[in-house]
């Protein structure tokens, strides 16, 4: 198996999961950042105010996406060109057209 091929099995099951500081509730998100598991680990949610809780849960889902999408950029970022930052392409950020000026290929369709 190649070393891309075995990236892509260590990411297939592999998931990320961050728990508040205050360990009311923990969040579990897959190698793609979706959100696999959701937990309250104390009934204290109940006396929360809902945008507290909200704030809560959204927090912890956000950093658990974060440290997943470095973990996968940190196996996929030797495949990448030296050209295209892993970070720019799992947050979205790079740009196709300017990906492809870095690599000195004319971004214009020549049939036009």
């Amino acid at each position: 198996m190649g070393r891309l091929a075995d990236a892509s099995a260590n990411l297939e099951s592999a998931t990320e999961e961050v728990v508040a500081k205050n360990r009311l509730v923990g969040a579990k998100v897959d190698a793609t950042g979706e959100l696999v598991e959701l937990k309250f680990h104390t009934q204290a949610y109940r006396d929360m105010a809902p945008t507290e809780l909200a704030a809560a849960i959204t927090d912890v889902v956000n950093r658990a996406r974060k440290q997943m999408a470095e973990r996968v950029s940190e196996a996929y970022g030797p495949f990448l060109p030296e050209v295209a930052g892993a970070n720019e392409v799992m947050s979205g950020d790079l740009d196709p057209l300017e990906l492809l000026d870095r690599l000195g290929i004319p971004s214009e369709d020549p049939r036009r």
